[in-house]
């Protein structure tokens, strides 16, 4: 296993000719900029390049790196950011250099198109993945093996993690700060870059779809302002349509066109995500919790939490009240 010294894990990201800064420059946010204010060992990051030297970017610039793929393949977290061509094979030195990481114990990371990259190595073969919904069929069709849930916005499968199009890297990165640091830092964190420490939903909202100026959007989004304010209680399609003067099948459409899902199914994942702060900061039984964000069973519950957050509220409870690791 990898062990943590006093200056904290090594991230390692790999740069590439003709890349966006924008995803690199999330993970230099995230995990390159010091944070002396949590007075503990944070990240060391590192940016590689598969040749040493000049990268050349969008827009004409450059930046320059001396660390190549074997430093790129000692990070603990290992980041690929994208990838130049998403119906070209990645090369074998970076293959060898993410599998030799992933043998070694590393976490794999992937933002947007840098899937490719990890299916290409073989380490999603047999896992759930996702990447931008505009490669999600390209990525099914190259790699069958793979399991393509292009809904979500990142996926923790453990060793590895993906996520969708170039904001839900941060998403993902704050994902894995909460992993390493507990709640309390990443939600600090998230105070600092001035975004929300954890969005709802996932892209079925951002794809393409004609906009319309619809005076039913304020009604939707009062009703759902209500409900939010109201999850312990009783909360039906017919209880949402009538707050915001719809039928129930008026309401179903204009929801779906918002959202990219269901009122139902928007409404376990509010009452799931309500439960983290119960399950993080107070030793209330799992059917206390369960009531106080509106499932009528623990049972039901402990379902719902598993298909959202991939793993049971107790386990969340023990990694996220049993401090850093």
């Amino acid at each position: 296993m990898l062990t943590i010294g006093k200056r904290g894990r090594p991230v390692t990201v790999l740069a590439f000719d003709g890349m966006s800064v924008f995803e690199l420059g999330i993970v230099s946010e995230v995990f390159g900029l010091p944070r002396p204010e949590f007075d503990r060992p944070w990240y060391e990051l590192t940016v590689c390049a598969e040749t040493p030297g000049p990268v050349r970017v969008i827009g004409g610039a450059s930046l320059h790196t001396g660390h190549g793929l074997d430093t790129f393949a000692a990070g603990e977290i290992v980041i690929v950011p994208g990838v130049p061509d998403v119906r070209a094979d990645p090369s074998p030195a970076l293959v060898a250099a993410l599998r030799a990481a992933h043998a070694r114990g590393a976490r794999i990371m992937s933002i947007c198109s840098g899937a490719f990259a990890l299916a290409g190595a073989g380490l999603l073969d047999g896992r759930r993945a996702t990447t931008h919904w505009r490669y999600a069929e390209i990525l099914r069709a190259r790699h069958p093996s793979v399991e393509v849930d292009a809904d979500v916005l990142y996926l923790d499968d453990g060793d590895v993690l993906t996520s969708a199009g170039s904001a839900a890297g941060l998403d993902l990165c704050l994902h894995v700060i909460r992993r390493d640091h507990g709640p309390a830092i990443a939600n600090a964190v998230a105070r600092r870059l001035v975004v929300p420490p954890h969005r709802d939903g996932g892209q079925a909202q951002f794809i393409e779809a004609p906009v319309t100026e619809d005076p039913a959007d304020d009604r939707l989004t009062r009703s759902m302002e209500w409900a939010l304010g109201n999850l312990a209680g009783p909360i039906t399609v017919d209880v949402l349509a009538r707050r915001a003067h719809m039928s129930a099948r008026t309401y179903l459409r204009h929801f779906a066109r918002a959202t990219g899902t269901t009122p139902i199914r928007w409404l376990i994942g509010q009452r799931v995500h309500a439960s983290l702060a119960l399950l993080e900061t107070t030793a209330s039984p799992i059917e206390e919790v369960a009531a106080a964000v509106g499932f009528d069973s623990p049972v039901t519950f402990r379902h719902h939490f598993t298909q959202v957050m991939r793993t049971s509220p107790s386990s969340y409870r023990r990694a996220f009240r049993s401090g850093p690791s």
